[in-house]
């Protein structure tokens, strides 16, 4: 077809891929044979050489060459599957009455007809359905006319594009296909069926990484761009209704989590990206020691690496993203400028049996949340944010009602997140204002609420403390930590606290046991 790209991939020698494989003779030509019959054929024929391959016996260079002719095998059956479903689809049209195709075999519609004859999901015959309508020819009266998309339909039936990659052409396309003039739509079309592939063409002539087959992933990152050139003022002004809103939301309980669903803009996501990356790349980077530091090491006061390897904790990205985004809303019920509800600043009200807490088991519940949270998170909260007591009667009735014994005031935050400076533990980049106040002797069992028994600690360090294996103690009013055995194997405790008017020099590690 004209103006389609060509694809130059390398291709693999029958021999290397099926070695010591016996093929079933085929008792008659398959040109000779009526369509689905031929279609049978080479099913059991790909089925028999299939069965008969032992992955794990492959050398390295068979393996990775198997792998690429499944792939090139599958997908051109995943362009006949999209061809065939659009196909079904158009036969099924309401329009057509009792002559439509899933009125005659007792379906509902087009969907519903292929998902009973391929049992896939009713999502992925839409996706199939929708993809099959731009790169399938279209019947109009008794003309045929070209896809929508050529240059991608002509990849897919070649088996050079995977119907991921076109999925994200086509879709991206699609969103200026009106706004945008044909040749520009199909010079973008071209370029990125090249990229896709890995085909030499006018359009990527000349470009870095021409004839590189890139995966679909980044292809959808390249349809971005394209977009961005073709249309670079995006929706128009006078059309508020169309231009995007972010917006979140919570879906059901499942597994013990609450789904997010929603979306955000590119601006949004720009700004949550730059707090993410300040925090979760606080250590990503090589740093060289100051001077002090330095010093510290030369004294053996300070263990070169142990404060990063404090940072690394078992989180991954995600848990780590999540626990920044619960430290930036924390934050935000803690300050003065945030409204609020009731006369009092937004809470979290925890319920949990007073019998319960002192025999360390049970749950705890959340107003508005029906899922229980664990006694642990309960105690933390009851470290960091104090509580009410509540007595009932035999009926359930309020008998008393304490008044609120809430635990370090705001005064007193502010003078310990001075001596801290922010989370205690070292190499957590965590802000005070983040940060929740622990108790070091715990309150229960008898730790005054006072600044010299209060330490920050971001919230994970805080959930974790019990079970981490750092430990915390005070020492003539400034806390002092001892990493695990893993970090420090010297067992040192070593005073912390950053606050940036400390004289030089002041950081002194006490000897083991002192």
């Amino acid at each position: 077809m004209a103006g389609a790209p060509t694809p130059h991939h390398p291709t693999t020698s029958p021999q290397a891929v099926a070695s010591n494989v016996q093929l079933p003779l085929v008792q008659q030509p398959l040109v000779q044979l009526p369509l689905v019959q031929r279609l049978q054929q080479a099913r059991d024929l790909a089925a028999s050489v299939l069965d008969s391959v032992a992955f794990s016996l492959l050398n390295e260079a068979e393996a990775m060459a198997v792998l690429g002719t499944v792939e090139d095998l599958g997908r051109r059956v995943d362009a006949a599957r999209v061809a065939s479903a659009a196909d079904i689809a158009v036969r099924s049209r309401r329009i057509l009455g009792h002559e439509s195709l899933a009125y005659k075999n007792g379906a509902t519609n087009g969907t519903d007809l292929i998902t009973r004859l391929t049992r896939v999901s009713s999502r992925e015959a839409n996706r199939r359905v929708r993809l099959g309508e731009n790169v399938t020819p279209r019947l109009a009266g008794t003309s045929m006319l070209p896809p929508y998309y050529p240059a991608v339909a002509a990849a897919l039936t070649a088996g050079s594009l995977g119907v991921d990659a076109a999925e994200h052409i086509v879709t991206a396309l699609d969103t200026v296909a009106a706004r945008v003039a044909p040749d520009d739509l199909g010079t973008a079309e071209r370029a990125l069926v090249a990229s896709a592939t890995g085909a030499i063409t006018d359009e990527t002539s000349g470009l870095p990484g021409e004839g590189f087959a890139f995966p679909a992933d980044l292809v959808r990152g390249m349809a971005g761009q394209w977009l961005a050139r073709l249309d670079p003022d995006g929706t128009a002004p006078n059309e508020p209704v169309a231009e995007p809103r972010s917006t979140v939301g919570f879906g059901l309980l499942r597994d013990g989590l609450y789904p997010l669903r929603g979306g955000v803009t590119a601006e949004l996501r720009g700004i949550m990206n730059a707090i993410f990356d300040t925090y979760l790349s606080a250590h990503a980077a090589p740093a060289f020691p100051t001077e002090e530091e330095q010093a510290r090491m030369d004294a053996g006061d300070l263990i070169p690496g142990a404060e990063a390897a404090a940072h690394s904790d078992d989180r991954n990205g995600g848990e780590k993203r999540a626990d920044i985004l619960r430290g930036v809303f924390e934050a935000a019920t803690r300050d003065a400028g945030t409204p609020t509800m009731g006369g009092a600043a937004p809470t979290v009200m925890i319920h949990v049996n007073q019998a319960d807490l002192a025999a360390d088991r049970g749950v705890g519940w959340i107003d508005g949340v029906e899922a229980p949270i664990s006694l642990t998170s309960v105690k933390q909260a009851l470290c960091a944010g104090g509580f009410q007591e509540i007595v009932f009667g035999p009926n359930n009735e309020v008998l008393t009602l304490s008044t609120e014994k809430r635990f370090f005031t705001r005064a007193q935050r502010r003078a310990i997140a001075a001596r801290d400076g922010g989370c205690t533990i070292p190499g957590c980049t965590i802000p005070a204002a983040w940060c929740e106040v622990h108790h070091v002797i715990p309150w229960h069992l008898g730790g005054k609420t006072n600044i010299d028994n209060g330490v920050l600690l971001c919230w994970y360090h805080h959930h974790s403390i019990d079970t981490s294996g750092w430990q915390i103690r005070m020492v003539k009013g400034k806390p002092e930590v001892r990493a695990p055995l893993c970090y420090d194997p010297t067992q040192t405790w070593r005073t912390t606290g950053n606050h940036r008017a400390r004289p030089p020099g002041s950081q002194q590690a006490r000897p083991p046991g002192a």
